[in-house]
């Protein structure tokens, strides 16, 4: 029998761990009071963002998201870096482990959508990705793909409450 779901998971999986991968180098660990360790920013992210976001605005031919990049990320690229490097740890770390998989799938679909958009003028490659990364977070989504293989199914299987199962 071909049991699709367990394919999925596979996907899931593959994903997540490309998300993970993707905010390796954009974590770094700080202390607090010199002593509590705690997951931040990588500094050296946080200064190449405004780059990033420059040439991501540069060419871009869809007029309104350029302007959401140069007058809105641009100025506040230390607040968008941020929010860039947990969404991602966020999603990389819920797909793999098939936790909250409903709204992970919606960070991951948010972000992929984003990414997709400021690219996809890049390359025909950029634009192939952004569509695939896309469709795998409404396949997650559709699927509620945690069910399977992941934390959501064990935690539903045990009575999780009703209202988790939007979010799962």
């Amino acid at each position: 029998m071909i049991r699709a779901e367990r394919w999925v998971v596979l996907l899931r999986v593959v994903v997540g761990a490309w998300f993970v991968k993707a905010v390796w180098t954009k974590l770094t660990l700080a202390f607090l009071w010199g002593v509590i360790p705690y997951p931040a920013v990588s500094p050296r992210f946080v200064a190449f963002q405004p780059k990033r976001v420059t040439e991501f605005a540069a060419g871009n031919p869809v007029g309104w998201y350029k302007d959401f990049l140069e007058q809105t990320v641009l100025p506040n690229s230390a607040l968008f870096a941020t929010l860039q490097t947990f969404g991602e740890a966020a999603v990389g770390l819920g797909l793999i482990l098939g936790l909250l998989t409903g709204l992970t799938a919606l960070v991951g679909l948010f972000l992929s959508l984003n990414y997709g958009l400021a690219s996809q003028w890049m390359s025909f490659g950029q634009q192939g990705f952004h569509v695939l990364l896309v469709t795998s977070m409404i396949i997650f989504l559709g699927a509620r793909a945690g069910r399977t293989w992941g934390l959501d199914g064990a935690i539903l299987a045990r009575g999780g409450r009703p209202w988790l199962r939007l979010v799962m």
